[in-house]
């Protein structure tokens, strides 16, 4: 029995390593295990932080890059602001005096010169003004009698039709645009009337139709200051009953006196 008992206790002890190892073995593959999970764990978190951290540094690159050029286009605005602002002014003394370039002063003449002369400047005016033009007239409306009549420089239209120059379109769109809104457009010259048929056919060529009137200088009127021409016949045209609503040109000859309606529009002096 005790020969049994110790072949049974012998056995025993020889399974107890062998057991002994490999719980050893599982857990050391558990270990294993577990430290592969932990690794791609933590390769993930890191991945991820690497992107937000990244996606942070882009937008933060972005946010300063617009503020940036928010700042310099406020900067330039205001410094161009302060430009333009003198130009308008030595500009506008120059037409209310019709000064030559020769006349111009010198601290202003380079930038007054160039305003003329490159015609960027001049385009954006003149759709400032049209747009004004446009803002103004649609808010009142005209009678169906037809007397009710804004009044346009034709040298205005036939010096940029003359000259082909792209501010042409501008003011032909101007034209119809009144036009269609239903008011009598009437088109005044300080061309003598012997230019008549020619003057009509300019106009038929370049798109104008169906203007309510032509007033061009007769031979008398020729004699006159521009001024006290334009003066007369708007009050001419008020003993006819015509309701003057609006006087537009580029030259204050024009915009100048009596009789000038309810609002005279200036438009920018074309480049020369």
């Amino acid at each position: 029995m005790s020969s049994f008992s110790d072949q049974m206790e012998h056995g025993n002890s020889t399974q107890t390593p062998s057991s002994r190892g490999s719980s050893e073995m599982e857990r050391t593959q558990s270990q294993m295990e577990s430290g592969v999970y932990i690794t791609s764990y933590a390769a993930a978190m890191f991945i991820a932080a690497m992107v937000t951290i990244g996606v942070l540094f882009i937008t933060i690159i972005a946010t300063l890059t617009v503020m940036l050029r928010s700042c310099q286009n406020r900067n330039a605005g205001v410094l161009q602001l302060g430009v333009r602002s003198d130009e308008k002014m030595f500009i506008l003394h120059a037409e209310l005096n019709r000064l030559e370039v020769e006349e111009f002063p010198s601290i202003c003449k380079t930038h007054i010169i160039q305003y003329f002369k490159e015609g960027d400047q001049y385009l954006r005016d003149l759709k400032w003004t049209i747009w004004m033009i446009h803002s103004y007239l649609n808010s009142l409306k005209p009678h169906a009698d037809g007397l009710d009549v804004v009044l346009m420089d034709l040298d205005d239209i036939l010096n940029v039709v003359e000259d082909k120059h792209q501010a042409a379109a501008h003011i032909l769109d101007l034209y119809t645009k009144l036009q269609a809104s239903g008011w009598s457009l009437i088109l005044i010259t300080r061309k003598p009337e012997t230019l008549h048929i020619v003057t009509m056919e300019t106009l038929i060529s370049s798109g104008y139709k169906s203007w309510s009137s032509l007033i061009m200088r007769s031979d008398d009127e020729m004699l006159m200051e521009s001024w006290a021409y334009f003066s007369n016949r708007r009050a001419v045209l008020q003993k006819l009953d015509f309701r003057i609503s609006s006087v537009i040109s580029s030259h204050m000859d024009a915009l100048t006196g009596p009789c000038l309606g309810k609002r005279v529009f200036k438009l920018p002096s074309p480049p020369n």
